[in-house]
């Protein structure tokens, strides 16, 4: 029987949900599959691809990360560290960059004064450890890369899908959609997971992570501060694999698509406070025309306006940044 951790979101009105492209996940999750027996239904064509890539040691390399009795990656080890738009080679270049005694402190943090059997290469030739754990992750991204970049448009729909959901107040939308192996209910997301936990929110950011990997990928972080992040695998995955998507169309204004022209054109201009009267005049919108869509876009809490003397300033609200930036990607 499945057992799952489950994270409580809290008021769906006030989620701040977005949707990061990060390839660290995917990578990740093809590890885990190919390497640490996590089932993530990993198509034929990508186990050739990772395995022709891989150095002849990265198993013997991955083994402390994935061994049953102590399964565990140090942060400082984590191709998900960061949660940011920043590319591929922006995060293995700050792994790569990880020193010996970083390496040293966060394993004697994972595990205390008693280090596992199989984290005792790891602890006894650290510079070594590191140096083939660097060539095992720079072989995964040059398999990966070419379906990464493939995966572009399939990745611009998901932010698609989520900023719709966003703007119409209907997050559960796309949450209840994510994967088969997760389930929504009462605005808390259930997780398959070995070691089941509850999890509490608590006005973090929710990133959704796209996963080119499998269709059954699985994998989320909810101990950071700031953020909780969630991998879900993206519908297109056996398709980008074997190569057999259509080539991408010209490239969409997604904003322009969830929101409207003149809706999005508004957003993208209040990133600063503006008076309404040179907002109108930027943009040649007649000020009844410009003030129903300011209006529109209040009730959906994207912008905020504010009486200063005689002039009305209209600005961004920190959910309608979020939510261009979503879109923008």
């Amino acid at each position: 029987m499945t057992a799952y951790s489950s994270l409580l979101l809290g008021d769906l009105p006030d989620l701040h949900l977005r949707i990061i492209p990060h390839p660290g996940a995917t990578l990740l999750s093809l590890t885990g599959d190919l390497f640490g027996n996590r089932r993530h239904a990993v198509p034929r064509p990508a186990r050739n691809a990772v395995r022709r890539h891989a150095p002849s040691h990265t198993e013997e390399t991955l083994r402390p990360l994935f061994a049953p009795e102590h399964a565990a990656i140090p942060d400082c080890l984590t191709p998900t560290a960061s949660m940011s738009h920043e590319g591929a080679e922006h995060h293995l270049e700050q792994l790569l960059s990880t020193s010996p005694d970083t390496l040293l402190a966060s394993v004697a943090e994972e595990f205390g004064g008693t280090v596992p059997a199989q984290w005792r290469p790891v602890v006894d030739r650290p510079r070594t450890w590191l140096t083939r754990y660097g060539d095992v992750l720079r072989g995964l991204w040059q398999a990966t890369e070419p379906v990464w970049r493939a995966a572009g448009r399939a990745l611009s729909h998901e932010a698609e899908r989520a900023g719709s959901a966003v703007v119409h107040g209907r997050p559960e939308a796309i949450l209840s959609g994510l994967s088969p192996r997760y389930r929504y209910t009462d605005a808390a997301l259930h997780l398959p997971d070995t070691h089941p936990e509850l999890f509490d929110l608590r006005g973090r950011r929710l990133v959704l992570v796209p996963v080119v990997s499998g269709s059954t990928a699985s994998l989320f972080a909810c101990d950071h501060p700031d953020f909780v992040w969630i991998g879900y695998p993206l519908p297109e995955v056996p398709a980008l694999w074997s190569g057999n998507l259509p080539s991408p169309p010209r490239t969409r204004d997604t904003a322009r698509l969830v929101l409207g022209d003149a809706r999005a054109a508004i957003l993208r201009a209040v990133n600063r406070p503006l008076p309404m009267g040179d907002l109108a005049a930027s943009l040649h919108y007649a000020p009844a025309t410009l003030s129903h869509h300011c209006a529109r876009l209040e009730e959906a809490g994207l912008i905020e306006r504010r009486r200063q003397g005689q002039r009305v300033v209209v600005e961004s609200s920190p959910r309608g940044a979020e939510l261009l930036d979503l879109l923008s990607r």
